[in-house]
């Protein structure tokens, strides 16, 4: 898998927080760390925000230690908010806004039954075989969203297939079960119970990519490996660690911090807006 595929699965896994379909007013606080080759790399900050059936969740991703020293300028910021039903996530929208180096991009995706309407800023015209097909785009989730898909999923997140879109890139996430692991043999402190352990892989779709399209397929032969825990009183996971092997080295990651608090009323009534 290489390195900017496995940060944009990485990014994909450790954003997604389980959710109930029903939550009381409450904030959950996420802090990942990220390393490559053993060296400080990335670092996940996500907050996400509960009140009822609706959600408004924000995560951050960006480069610090040594690889922020010798390389390009990377910030990520992803948005996902809607709200639950009895038939699942009903998502609003989601938004993604990106800078590399000098570059800034920001895409939003608004959801309506099974449309989709984007706006890309700067604008946005792909070449014709990059483009990606209103039929393509049907079904698809922006990064965050997708991943809160898969949160929600709790003991079931495994064994599934979701596809994320980030306006450029239509790729399939594959999720596969592993097994389980107690929390100490995973190495997770403050995990509850035993740690649901999972394969991803990736497989492009549509869109624009770098190199030829097999190296997708060949991709898919060294996955990611996420571990899933219970970190509160609920039955919902959450990422908490992750491994990938890249051509240039390992990409580990584990949480920092976890902390969960009551909505203040003024946060809770902003919610409702």
């Amino acid at each position: 898998m290489r390195f900017r595929r496995a940060l944009a699965a990485l990014a994909f896994s450790m954003a997604a927080p389980a959710v109930a379909s029903a939550q009381s007013a409450r904030q959950v606080d996420i802090a990942y760390e990220i390393t490559f080759a053993g060296l400080s790399g990335f670092r996940i900050d996500l907050t996400a925000k509960f009140n009822g059936p609706n959600y408004d969740i924000e995560s951050r991703t960006f480069k610090e230690g040594v690889l922020r020293a010798v390389t390009m300028h990377y910030d990520g910021r992803n948005r996902a908010w809607g709200g639950f039903s009895a038939q699942g996530m009903s998502p609003s929208a989601g938004s993604l806004s990106i800078v590399v180096g000098d570059k800034p991009r920001t895409w939003v995706a608004q959801y309506g039954g099974n449309t989709l309407q984007e706006t890309h800023t700067p604008a946005y015209k792909p070449s014709p075989q990059n483009a990606i097909s209103e039929e393509q785009r049907r079904g698809s989730l922006d990064p965050l969203s997708a991943a809160l898909s898969v949160g929600m999923a709790g003991d079931a997140a495994c064994d599934r297939t979701v596809q994320s879109n980030d306006g450029k890139r239509l790729i399939d996430i594959i999720i596969k079960k592993v097994g389980t692991e107690s929390a100490a043999k995973a190495g997770i402190p403050g995990a509850q119970g035993d740690v649901l352990v999972c394969e991803i892989f990736t497989r492009r779709v549509a869109g624009e990519f770098d190199g030829a399209p097999k190296e997708a397929e060949t991709e898919r032969e060294r996955p990611m490996r996420v571990w899933l825990a219970r970190m509160d009183q609920s039955q919902m996971r959450y990422p908490a660690k992750l491994e990938a092997q890249t051509g240039f080295g390992t990409i580990r990651g584990r949480i920092l911090a976890f902390r969960e608090r009551p909505l203040t009323p003024d946060e809770s009534q902003a919610m409702r807006k």
